[in-house]
């Protein structure tokens, strides 16, 4: 018999494989194009970039996971923590298509320290989500100010190591600043 409580999850499960699909329909490489796929990859301004499982970006993900749960706790109150995951998965799969479109591609490539940003590779995107369940788990389980400590913690690590995170980022993509991108080209 079907369990009405598990259709959020059957949902999020979905959206996961929809938006992988997506992605791999638009063209997007499974793996990275070097013919192998690294753990973790911290090199930069190969082209490489994106394109193994984690980067210097998965912890923006894992920050997405703390904002959406923390809004949709707001929003969506009333709602069951499966739709609140469901919602959350929408958004992070939208924005894991929506960055891999060829405009947002060029708009990073031109706007952003990332000029030789090609895109996610499906396997890093399907890391990206699960970096945002891993971080919207924590924010179920985490005191607030623990939370907080994560997010603030990954912005500034990522802001002092690769002089990018996901505040610059968006600062980028929304309103390009001269003085920022100077800055972060004169770190690499």
């Amino acid at each position: 018999m079907f369990d009405r409580r598990f259709l959020p999850y059957w949902g999020v499960a979905f959206v996961t494989l929809a938006t992988l699909v997506t992605l791999l329909a638009m063209g997007r490489n499974f793996s990275c194009p070097c013919g192998y796929t690294l753990l973790w990859y911290a090199g930069d301004d190969s082209g490489q970039g994106s394109q193994h499982l984690l980067d210097w970006y998965s912890p923006s993900h894992l920050i997405h996971g703390f904002l959406f749960y923390g809004a949709t706790f707001l929003l969506m109150r009333r709602f069951a923590l499966g739709w609140r995951l469901l919602v959350s998965t929408i958004v992070e799969g939208a924005w894991e298509v929506a960055e891999n479109t060829e405009a947002v591609i060029q708009r990073y490539r031109e706007f952003t320290v990332s000029g030789e940003y090609w895109g996610d590779s499906v396997v890093n995107s399907a890391a990206d989500l699960a970096a945002m369940f891993l971080g919207f788990w924590l924010a179920l389980r985490l005191p607030i100010w623990v939370s907080l400590l994560i997010v603030v913690g990954f912005e500034v690590l990522t802001t002092f190591l690769i002089r990018d995170g996901l505040t610059l980022n968006i600062i980028m993509l929304l309103a390009p600043s001269e003085a920022i991108l100077e800055w972060q080209s004169a770190g690499g």
